[in-house]
């Protein structure tokens, strides 16, 4: 047994993978692979590794800048961390602040977001917390649903479409836009219900309601509210750290600065093309330097969808080059406070906004949520992180220096969280700009990218991982890059 381990170990050494992308997925990809013996180069085109995992010292707090948590979905991710050996660090967000409320309310203001809902959407249009933000009015249009004939009811692609002839308008701009605009950057008329809240149409069509399928769902649910997401102390980040550090332990490269300007294949051979960088020498003025091709037996590209599709789309039939829709730009401006008046939490964890109140579209307490957090901050100082920008609107912040969108996310964090912040408690503050993959849940995205995937697969020799393909949300990604490692990795090794 031990000489066929040591056949196998020597047969996988021979086969050289390249990762193109240093992202989490990029970083699962290789992972995956060294682990069995092959020789693994990782190139990531930008200075840091890690992609949507990426932290910082703002105001003297190491913070998450990206990703803060992930979803408990699956266990995919929590394996992984087990792995990893960071199991002893995993928290789970604060329950004594209360939980997100939405802003913009005309006529209210700012509400608790009501308890117990499915994207937004209530189990019961009387209860006191929703009344607060629909109002008399908009309480009776949406208790409606429950009088429409079963009949009436069909299978709707559109959550937006689903929520409006059901629930009526205000259950949607008030309740459910800030859901899905807050956490998929986009508006409900382009959320497919059956990805987003699988199980709901159904629900409905048993129930014979909307609402009444809400209440179904809602009692079906094993983890308790707030249970769905859980962190890692010191950061979300430290999940990528862990993995360079394992990859390095089992002697891949990882290369930072070195992007990839082509791919070429000759036989089974996969050429990989650097692009020249600029490099600074001391007392010398910056020249360009030519990193030279390098050769592989396996390629995966682990990089945005118009990069991927770019690189891709000459070796595998039937892809398009260019992506159908870019995804959402958003920016998310961290501020670190000196706010004694912030103790109180006065918005829980934080805040959602009606869809065209307010310039941000949602701001995090995270002091408030993140035990950890608080704690590395000290007495009396906050953490709020502010972010700008969805599917169909650029981020307020864009074509602003970074001295001026700290000034805009302070003021927006004082409108959002109902409490007057001034410039001078402003102790630190980090910008950070992600283009986004396109919602999972997008309508119609599914079927696409089954589409794509399928015609990748088709290709030897290379494979492809990524929020574009996966989804968005650690939850996704993880168990996506580990298969597509383990099918590329087969077929080298096997075939």
């Amino acid at each position: 047994m031990t000489e066929q381990l040591d056949e196998l170990y020597a047969h996988a050494h021979e086969k050289h993978v390249v990762v193109v992308g240093g992202g989490v997925a990029g970083l699962i990809a290789a992972w995956e692979c060294a682990k069995v013996g092959m020789r693994v180069t990782v190139l990531e085109a930008g200075e840091r590794l890690g992609g949507v995992l990426r932290s910082a010292e703002v105001g003297g707090v190491v913070l998450d800048l990206g990703a803060e948590s992930f979803a408990t979905r699956g266990g995919h991710v929590r394996a992984l961390i087990d792995e990893l050996g960071l199991s002893d660090d995993v928290v789970a967000p604060g329950t004594g602040a209360g939980g997100a409320w939405v802003a913009g309310v005309p006529g209210v203001g700012a509400a608790p977001l009501p308890k117990g809902g499915v994207l937004g959407i209530p189990a019961n249009p009387f209860a006191d917390d929703v009344r607060r933000i629909l109002g008399w009015g908009g309480a009776w249009r949406a208790y409606l649903d429950r009088l429409k004939p079963v009949l009436t009811i069909g299978h709707e692609h559109s959550l937006g479409r689903l929520v409006r002839s059901r629930l009526g308008e205000k259950a949607l701009d008030r309740l459910v836009a800030p859901v899905t605009t807050g956490v998929y950057s986009a508006h409900p008329d382009d959320i497919d219900p059956d990805v987003a809240a699988p199980g709901l149409n159904a629900a409905l069509t048993r129930t014979g309601s909307l609402t009444g399928a809400v209440a179904d769902l809602a009692g079906a649910r094993t983890s308790a509210p707030g249970g769905a997401v859980l962190g890692l102390r010191g950061g979300m980040a430290r999940l990528a750290d862990a993995l360079v550090e394992r990859l390095e332990v089992l002697g891949a490269e990882v290369r930072t600065r070195a992007a990839v300007d082509g791919l070429e294949r000759a036989g089974a051979t996969w050429t990989i093309r650097l692009a020249a960088r600029e490099e600074r020498y001391e007392d010398v003025s910056d020249a360009a330097v030519d990193d030279g091709p390098i050769e592989a037996d396996v390629v995966v590209v682990a990089i945005g969808e118009a990069g991927a599709r770019r690189l891709l789309a000459p070796h595998v039939t039937g892809l398009a080059a260019e992506p159908a829709r870019p995804g959402p730009v958003v920016e998310i401006v961290t501020l670190v406070l000196d706010a004694p008046e912030l103790d109180a939490k006065p918005r829980g964890t934080g805040v959602l906004t009606v869809p065209g109140s307010h310039r941000a579209k949602a701001l995090t307490h995270a002091t408030a949520k993140w035990q950890w957090v608080a704690e590395a901050a000290g007495a009396h100082r906050h953490v709020v992180r502010v972010s700008f920008g969805t599917q169909n609107e650029e981020p307020a912040t864009a074509g602003l220096d970074d001295d001026e969108a700290a000034a805009l996310a302070l003021e927006e964090a004082s409108a959002l969280l109902g409490v007057a912040l001034a410039p001078h408690q402003l102790a630190g503050a980090r910008r950070e700009r992600f283009l986004q993959a396109q919602p999972a849940a997008t309508v119609g995205l599914k079927a696409a990218t089954a589409q794509a995937r399928a015609a990748i697969q088709t290709a030897p020799g290379i494979g492809a991982v990524g929020a574009w393909l996966a989804g968005t949300g650690l939850a996704q990604v993880v168990p996506d890059a580990i298969a597509e490692a383990e099918r590329v990795r087969r077929r080298a090794l096997f075939s």
